[in-house]
């Protein structure tokens, strides 16, 4: 699961406020093992939902993956339906706000993250800006850690049809440029 966080880092984070419920989205790096596992992130102090989480609501971040539309036509059986196959993980739990020392290592391990596939450029860190106005905006940004509670992955890739019929979805989604990330997916799970 760490994996799938990893390679779709783009998080849908939830919060409720006096009973709403609340949506950003933000990019999340995990990190530790075990015990010490959690998840850092960074919003915007005038989100909505960082109010929220400051105030104590718990919170659900839910990460998509590979996901794709499955046309009843490809199981090659008939009385299908159409569906979705995907692979997602939720994690939720309580936060702890970071201080303004881990929210720029933060920042610089998010950086270094993201710009290491853009390489031979340089990776931006932190010590290219002018340090009043890094510090400037840092004041405009909150940082968090979450401890996930539950850390669930969910998958779901037509494990519930027979071989043949997953064959067929697997061959129509390698036909498709779109599809052949799911199909290699599905391939994974196949014994």
């Amino acid at each position: 699961m760490r994996q799938r966080v990893l390679d779709h880092p783009f998080a849908v984070i939830t919060a409720v406020s006096e009973g709403r419920p609340l949506v950003v989205h933000a990019p999340v790096l995990p990190s530790g093992e075990g015990e010490a596992f959690c998840l850092h992130f960074h919003l915007s102090a005038g989100n909505p939902v960082t109010k929220a989480l400051l105030a104590g609501s718990p919170m659900l971040a839910v990460f998509t993956g590979t996901h794709g539309y499955v046309s009843p036509d490809w199981y090659g059986q008939d009385d299908q339906v159409p569906t979705w196959n995907y692979l997602s993980v939720e994690a939720e739990g309580p936060v702890t706000r970071l201080d303004d020392e881990a929210a720029l290592t933060l920042l610089d391990a998010l950086s270094v993250h993201f710009e290491a596939p853009l390489a031979p450029k340089p990776v931006w860190t932190s010590a290219k800006m002018d340090q009043a106005k890094l510090q400037a905006l840092l004041r405009g940004i909150v940082a968090f850690e979450l401890r996930p509670t539950r850390f669930e992955g969910i998958t779901k890739l037509s494990q519930n049809k027979p071989a043949s019929a997953r064959a067929g979805v697997i061959d129509a989604l390698s036909a498709t440029e779109s599809g052949v990330a799911l199909a290699a997916e599905m391939r994974k799970m196949e014994p």
